[in-house]
């Protein structure tokens, strides 16, 4: 499974957790989905167009399970792009292109904020995705760890200060459904890395 650390775009200031609206979203709002399970399928507005595909399926429930009592980290912020044209057709010969996120913190949120826990949290990532299916090459995820601001932890001497993970993921395809199949095969392979990565971490 390709993987890669992914700039991303720029984070001027910390995001905040929970995460405040971002104005010109109209109806964005955060949900607590570690209290609220049932909001994964209605709250995720991007994903609702391509809900008919088994991949949409499969990160829904990639979603339950990180944000499962058992599980030791959560879910903050999700984004989806579908089927595109391929904006990178010299890296990848393919016609289509889709793309998302998921924002991943500690459950317990004074880990997101102590040195060293979110960089290890990407670092056993990459560990369990690079084994698995080698000859996928039709998807690619990456990391990028980005400033929080943790507004339920104390406010003096900046403890609310510290960090998340944002996996980003790219899956392309000469067809919509190719490209769908694609992203599924690699919400699959996302899926088991991060439940080793949170048994990993819980011990």
């Amino acid at each position: 499974m390709k993987t890669c650390e992914y700039a991303g775009s720029p984070f001027e200031e910390p995001r905040s957790h929970p995460w405040l609206p971002t104005p010109g979203e109209a109806g964005a709002r955060y949900y607590d989905l570690t209290a609220t399970p049932a909001n994964i399928r209605n709250s995720l507005e991007d994903f609702k167009p391509w809900a008919h595909y088994p991949s949409v399926e499969a990160f829904y429930k990639l979603l339950e399970r990180l944000n499962h009592v058992s599980s030791v980290l959560e879910s903050n912020d999700c984004a989806f792009e579908g089927p595109h044209p391929n904006e990178s057709p010299a890296v990848i010969a393919k016609a289509l292109q889709c793309s998302g996120r998921v924002m991943v913190l500690f459950r317990t949120l004074s880990r997101n904020t102590a040195p060293g826990e979110v960089l290890r949290l990407k670092n056993d990532l990459h560990a369990a995705l690079s084994p698995l299916d080698p000859n996928f090459l039709s998807g690619t995820v990456g990391t990028t760890i980005v400033p929080v601001r943790y507004l339920k932890l104390p406010a003096e001497a900046d403890q609310q200060l510290g960090t998340q993970l944002m996996i980003s993921f790219w899956a392309w395809g000469n067809s919509e459904l190719e490209n769908m199949q694609n992203l599924g095969r690699l919400i699959k392979n996302l899926a088991q890395a991060l439940r080793k990565v949170s048994s990993q971490l819980a011990a």
